[in-house]
């Protein structure tokens, strides 16, 4: 049965009301941001308040698991229930949860709070970009992606900082706190905006057998992912058992999207080529960039003899050459019809860039290596805007939550997937009894003492990235290129 499209319509929004309504989502948006960085350098300061460094690390892992999880169930969900209630639902969420981890008197109490808190999360950066395609005509979309890059770089560069002054300064717990005020102005900002925001809700139901069996499939990798290396071998019974899990769940997945009457993500979303190879591009982009950006400081600290902090300052190029690269190619991405040029040449340009440092990872001076990474991280960030728009652009209205939070739920999945490989490379360099004791504060210096050679160990780290690089390149190749609509609401254009 098909259904009309509801009648409200994106026009009465004049740009005031955009531009108010965009910057409440950006305020929402920032919070799951912040929060992804912030924590990072109170993480030794928690473990000594609280007497427990043994479990330090579940921390940050409860909030990748839950909050990648719960990410395309908030996509299903705002197109069943309207994207306002759902939001406002997120940021309660988060909100409530960063309480709990401020008054946490325990290791387990946080955790279990963060666990909370990234259910939250999960929803906050992929209904924004939700948000802006129900106001924003794909022609005119790209422009706000830089926005979002913007975001993101703003917390990467304030997040450390924020936390480690907050640690020292003043306590811990202030690293949450300052979610209480955020959240409460986003969920202000939001609730009175949101109120003219178009409706393209439809009645469905929700499949809870489905969304438990993607979770359960999607919490077991991303527990061998985060296990496997330095806890247990990969090789273990522990993490091949959780592997086997979750593709047993995957496996189960698929049969219930097969046969359910209304499935989590409805197939022609799934078959929808533009949503597959887009948010292929998406993973494996945005999964280089993470790695990197966990791992070059490692590099820099290892080969340049870098402090930790000095190396945080020299990945500003990594961060800055990335929003660069998504703002240019989202403001030309409006003006062409062959928009894929853009992101396609900066993609080729990156691959050559990381291939110069794989090949010649230890030599070059600083400033050069600098150049180049900021060039790779501008031909990344290149495709970043155009995979979101391309994919929002192929969807109906009503289907446009569950696109955008599939493609935000395998670009989490597939860059905890690429981080794990890069540790890999890393860790399987280490001796046995040197890998088990390791952590990212002391990584650089445990390849130094263990005899491994950091110019080869980075050399196939780089390599990995530039392959990785080449497969977004090649799926933004194969990415159909659909124009641009010009009118939130209008049907795709399906290529003949």
């Amino acid at each position: 049965m098909t259904h009309p499209e509801p009648a409200t319509s994106a026009a009465a929004l004049s740009p005031s009301e955009v531009r108010s309504i965009i910057i409440g989502i950006m305020v929402a948006m920032l919070l799951a941001a912040l929060d992804q960085t912030i924590v990072a350098t109170a993480m030794p300061t928690i473990g000594r308040s609280l007497g427990d460094f043994e479990n330090l690390p579940w921390v940050v892992t409860t909030y990748l698991l839950t909050s990648t999880a719960v990410t395309p169930l908030y996509g299903k969900m705002s197109d069943i229930a309207g994207r306002r209630v759902t939001l406002l639902v997120a940021i309660t969420v988060f909100v409530v949860g960063s309480v709990f981890c401020a008054l946490a008197p325990s290791m387990l109490v946080l955790i279990l709070a963060r666990a909370l808190q990234g259910l939250g999360g999960g929803g906050l950066i992929s209904l924004a970009q939700t948000i802006i395609a129900d106001i924003v005509p794909p022609k005119e979309r790209p422009r706000y992606q830089g926005l979002i890059a913007g975001v993101f770089v703003t917390s990467s560069i304030a997040g450390p900082v924020l936390g480690g002054f907050f640690a020292e300064k003043l306590h811990w717990s202030a690293i949450f706190w300052i979610n209480l005020p955020l959240g409460l102005l986003a969920f202000w900002m939001t609730n009175s905006q949101l109120k003219k925001l178009p409706r393209h809700e439809r009645p469905h139901k929700l499949d809870f057998l489905g969304a438990a069996l993607m979770t359960m499939a999607t919490v077991a990798l991303l527990l061998a992912l985060s296990l496997g290396g330095p806890r247990y071998a990969w090789t273990s019974l522990t993490i091949l058992g959780l592997i086997g899990c979750s593709a047993l769940f995957w496996i189960a997945f698929v049969a219930r999207l097969l046969t359910a009457p209304e499935p989590l993500i409805p197939p022609e979303v799934l078959q929808n080529q533009v949503v597959a190879m887009g948010t292929l591009a998406a993973c494996f982009g945005m999964g280089v960039f993470i790695g990197l950006t966990i791992y070059t400081p490692i590099y820099l600290e290892g080969v340049y003899t870098l402090t930790a902090s000095q190396s945080g300052l020299a990945l500003i190029p990594l961060m800055v050459g990335t929003v660069t690269g998504a703002t240019f190619s989202g403001r030309l991405m409006a003006h062409m019809t062959h928009y894929k040029r853009t992101p396609m040449i900066g993609l080729a340009v990156s691959v050559i860039a990381l291939a110069i440092v794989a090949a010649r990872p230890v030599g070059l001076p600083l400033a050069v290596i600098e150049v180049i990474l900021a060039v790779a991280a501008f031909g990344i960030g290149t495709v970043l805007p155009v995979t979101t728009v391309a994919i929002q652009n192929a969807v109906m209205q009503h289907q446009m939550g569950t696109a955008t939070g599939t493609m935000n739920f395998f670009r989490s999945l597939g860059g905890a997937i690429i981080v794990a490989g890069f540790g890999a490379i890393v860790m399987g360099s280490l001796p046995a009894d040197k890998a088990a004791t390791v952590t990212m504060d002391n990584l650089a210096s445990t390849l130094a003492a263990g005899g491994s050679d950091i110019g080869t160990v980075f050399r196939f780290v780089f390599g990995a990235a530039a392959i990785g690089i080449l497969l977004t390149l090649y799926s933004l190749i194969v990415m159909e290129e659909r124009p641009l609509r010009t009118k939130v609401g209008t049907a795709p254009v399906v290529a003949e």
